[in-house]
C-alpha cells in the first residue's frame, strides 16, 4: 500500500508573539518563517490571528479583504506578505488565520453589509495561494468564574472542510483553534486521505491547561495521523492570553515536541510510512463497522 505521506518532510510551527502592530507582526513573522527554513523545513504554520490580538473588538479594525482573489496589497497587505514569503522560503505556508472582511450590500449576517471571518491562507512555495480555510466552528463558550468569550457576536462562519494536496508530499486538512473539538472534520480529512491535520489555534490559560494537549493526542489517536497545533505566545499583558504549547503529534498519540508559552519555532521530521506502520499494529481501518453505524465521510453534505 502506497504511504499517504509520499516523502519525508519537515515541518515547523512558529509560535509567534503576536502585537498590536501588523506591521510588527507581518516583519516578525518573515524572520521566524525564514529560520525554520533554514532549518529544513518544508511546510511551515504560522498561529491564529498572526497579524492582529485576539479579540472581538480587534477583528473589524484588522480585518483585510480578500475576494476578489488575488486582493491588491492596499486591501490585504498579510495576503501579499504571505505570497511572496513563500517563495523566499520556498516553502508552503499555512498562514494562521487573518481577520477577514467581505463587503457587499446586504451581506447575510453582517452589519452595514459588511461579514467578517477569521480565515486561514496557504501557500505554495511559488507564492500561489493554494487554499482558505475560514473557522467553521465560533467560539461561544461561558466558564462561570473562568472566561467568557463569543465570536459570533463579530465574525460568521465558514462552510467547508479545507485539505490541500501538497504534490510533494500528498494531502493535508487545515481547520482553526475551536474547529478541532469537533472530531468530524478531523475524521473526514483522515478518511480522504489526510497525512497531516493542522489547527493553528489561540487556547486560553483555561481551556488551554484542560484540554489543548488531550485534543491533539485525541485527533491524533483517532485518526491515526499526524497533528500540528500551532498557538500565539503567551502575553500576559493582552487582552486574551494565549495558552502556547504550541506541538506536533505523532499518529500514535505521541507528542514529538512541545513548546513552552515562550515564543519559539517547532521543528520535526515527519516519516513517510510511520502511519502505515502504526496502521498496520492498530488496524482500526479495517475494523470499523459502518454496518453498525454511518461513515461520516461519505454523503452529500460533505463539501471541501
Amino acid at each position: 500500500m502506497a504511504s499517504l505521506l509520499k516523502q519525508s518532510v519537515k515541518l515547523a510551527l512558529v509560535q509567534l508573539a503576536c502585537t498590536a502592530d501588523k506591521a510588527h507582526n507581518l516583519s516578525r513573522a518573515r524572520t521566524k518563517v525564514l529560520e525554520a527554513a533554514k532549518r529544513g523545513a518544508k511546510i511551515v504554520v504560522l498561529p491564529e490571528c498572526f497579524n492582529s490580538p485576539y479579540g472581538t473588538k480587534y477583528f473589524p479594525q484588522y480585518a483585510e479583504t480578500l475576494l476578489p482573489s488575488p486582493p491588491t496589497e492596499a486591501q490585504s497587505p498579510t495576503f501579499h506578505v504571505l505570497s511572496k514569503l513563500a517563495k523566499e522560503a520556498n516553502a508552503y505556508i499555512v498562514g494562521g488565520s487573518i481577520p477577514e472582511v467581505v463587503e457587499e450590500e446586504g451581506a447575510k449576517d453582517g452589519k452595514d453589509g459588511k461579514t467578517w471571518y477569521n480565515t486561514n491562507l496557504t501557500f505554495a512555495p511559488s507564492g500561489e495561494l493554494l487554499a482558505t480555510h475560514r473557522k467553521v466552528h465560533l467560539f461561544d463558550i461561558d466558564i462561570p468564574g473562568k472566561i467568557k468569550f463569543k465570536e459570533s457576536d463579530v465574525l460568521s462562519p465558514g462552510n467547508k472542510i479545507t485539505m490541500v494536496d501538497l504534490p510533494e508530499y500528498g494531502k493535508i486538512a487545515i481547520a482553526i483553534c475551536y474547529d478541532i473539538r469537533f472530531p468530524e472534520l478531523a475524521t473526514i480529512a483522515a478518511r480522504k486521505g489526510a497525512f497531516l491535520l493542522l489547527y493553528p489555534g489561540a487556547f486560553n490559560m483555561t481551556t488551554g491547561a484542560l484540554h489543548w494537549e488531550l485534543q491533539a493526542r485525541a485527533r491524533a489517536m483517532d485518526n491515526q495521523v499526524f497533528v500540528g497545533l500551532c498557538s500565539p505566545s503567551r502575553d500576559m499583558q493582552a487582552d486574551y492570553n494565549a495558552w502556547g504549547h504550541s506541538m506536533i503529534v505523532d499518529p500514535n498519540a505521541e507528542i514529538m515536541e512541545e513548546l513552552d508559552e515562550k515564543e519559539g519555532i517547532v521543528v520535526r521530521e515527519l516519516k513517510a510510512g510511520r502511519i502505515e506502520e502504526v496502521r498496520k499494529g492498530i488496524p482500526l481501518y479495517t475494523q470499523r463497522r459502518f454496518d453498525v453505524y454511518p461513515d461520516v465521510s461519505e454523503g452529500g453534505r460533505f463539501k471541501e
